[in-house]
Order: C-alpha cells, then sequence, then structure tokens
C-alpha cells in the first residue's frame, strides 16, 4: 500500500508519557526510521503531524502531547479506539559507519524522535548521550527509557526539579568538552536547535535537526511548509536537515508561518 493513503485501524495499547503526553502503539510494520513521521488522521476532527517515537517487531508507536484540538482530542482516545495515519513520510537522521558515539539534545515532546534515534544508535553498538530539557520533572520524557536503554542521561530543568537547573544546551557544551562525540542530533524549540547547531559547529561536530513547520499534505504538493530562502518543503525535503543548512535559513529560531502564511515571530524559549 502507498503511504500515502490513509490506515485506519485499532490502537493496541496506549501508555500515559506524562501529564499531556500519551504514546499510542499499533501493530503495523510501518517501516520507519527515526525522524520520520506520520500524519494522524482522527475523522470529524482533523489531521496532524506526528513523529515515530518507536518501531520493533511489527509495532510502532507515536507520542502525542495534547497542546491543540486535534491533539488534545486524540490523547482522549483509549485502547480499541480506531485512529488513521498515513505514512511515513520525510527525511531521517543519518548516523554514519564511522560514527562511534552520538549525542541528542531534545526538548518537550521534541524527544520523542530522538528516543528512537538513540535505540537505533545502541542496537548498532554505538555511544549515545541522551540531553533533555524541560519545564520540571513532571514534563522530562523517556529519562527511564533511556536508561534502560543504556544511554547516559542528562537531564535539566527550568526550576531544578530533576537534573541540573538550566538549559540542555549547557549540557551539551559540557558533553562536547569532555568526551569525544561524532555527531550531534536534535528535535525541539527551534531556537535550542538553533543554540544546538551553532554550539555543535564552534566544536567542529556535524550535527542535524528536526525543523516543525505547518504541515497540510505531507508529501509537498501544498507548499505551507516551505521555508525562506531555500524554497524546500519541510515535509518532503526535511523535516531532519543538517544544522548547517539550517543555519543558512533566514527563518531558523527566528520565525515561522501561520495556516494562512502569516510570519509569526518566536518568543524567547527554554534553550
Amino acid at each position: 500500500m502507498r503511504n500515502d493513503e490513509f490506515i485506519v485501524m485499532p490502537i493496541a495499547q496506549t501508555k500515559d508519557e506524562t501529564k499531556t503526553s500519551r504514546t499510542f502503539f499499533f501493530d503495523y510494520n510501518l517501516n520507519s526510521k527515526p525522524g520520520q513521521f506520520v500524519m494522524l488522521w482522527l475523522p470529524g476532527v482533523g489531521e496532524k503531524p506526528i513523529s515515530v517515537s518507536g518501531e520493533k517487531e511489527g509495532r510502532f508507536s507515536v507520542t502525542v502531547c495534547a497542546v491543540g484540538p486535534v491533539s488534545k482530542a486524540i490523547c482522549e482516545l483509549k485502547k480499541g479506539d480506531k485512529l488513521g495515519f498515513r505514512g511515513p513520510f520525510g527525511t531521517h537522521y543519518s548516523i554514519p559507519k564511522d560514527v562511534e558515539s552520538i549525542a541528542v539534545v531534545g526538548g518537550g515532546y521534541g524527544s520523542a524522535p530522538l528516543a528512537y534515534l538513540c535505540e537505533h544508535a545502541i542496537a548498532q553498538g554505538k555511544k549515545a548521550y541522551f540531553i533533555e530539557g524541560a519545564r520540571d520533572s513532571a514534563h522530562l520524557l523517556f529519562a527511564k527509557r533511556m536508561e534502560d536503554a543504556g544511554a547516559e542521561v542528562l537531564l535539566a530543568t527550568d526550576d531544578g526539579s530533576e537534573g541540573v537547573k538550566g538549559f540542555p544546551t549547557d549540557l551539551l557544551k559540557d558533553a562536547l568538552k569532555a568526551h569525544k562525540i561524532d555527531r550531534v542530533f536534535s528535535c525541539g524549540p527551534e531556537i535550542m536547535m538553533k543554540k544546538v547547531a551553532e554550539i555543535s559547529a564552534h566544536f567542529n561536530v556535524s550535527s542535524e535537526v528536526s525543523m516543525e513547520r505547518y504541515m497540510k499534505c505531507g508529501i509537498g504538493v501544498c507548499g505551507q511548509c516551505a521555508v525562506d530562502e531555500l524554497g524546500i518543503c519541510l515535509c518532503k525535503e526535511g523535516p531532519v536537515i543538517s544544522g548547517k543548512t539550517a543555519l543558512s535559513l533566514k527563518e531558523f529560531g527566528n520565525y515561522f508561518r501561520d495556516s494562512s502564511g502569516k510570519k509569526i515571530e518566536y518568543n524567547s524559549r527554554r534553550v
């Protein structure tokens, strides 16, 4: 079946991750790679792009944070309820064979595809540093999952309730000073990712980031997710792009566009 056709099937399992985030499991061989996404569809409510947060032995998962009308409605679903999806779409994180160790930097629900990536890297015998930031301990995702997978987990919270009080980008800087890290990956608030790309470049380490934009079609037709000034569509030529490419984009970390195409400036966010 083509990946741009909707498949509707019952939810095999759900798992509450935080007060606002829930993981949904589907017994389906999606053939995804870390960093790719699916378009989730709830009939009568809407459609939303969501990163794949894991796939193993014919079962894949997506982790949804209840932040808008569609995601809130999806998070109310339970085991056995039906949900539509199509995909996987987009580019994925890449780990060259000669890479021995990686660091991932996540913020909020951006940690979902990075957890999938860490498990993928560890299965290949690579060292993984899982760096995550959140406002408090209640909003941290997958720390226990990453510990169980064998990653070195480094946490930062705004209030100091878990890990260090501060920013995940500070932890990245310390890790790059103290360890041999061959590649850095990031997903989360864009201002944070811009800082990650800049820090990585300073240490001469290649990086990849996952840029989130308003996506309608998922296949590069509508142009809604095109970015200035390259004009690439992030649903097809992204969402994962190199840090070098991201830093060349005029809008990266500065603004995005809403559903009407209007520019929306980024406010200061956790970095």
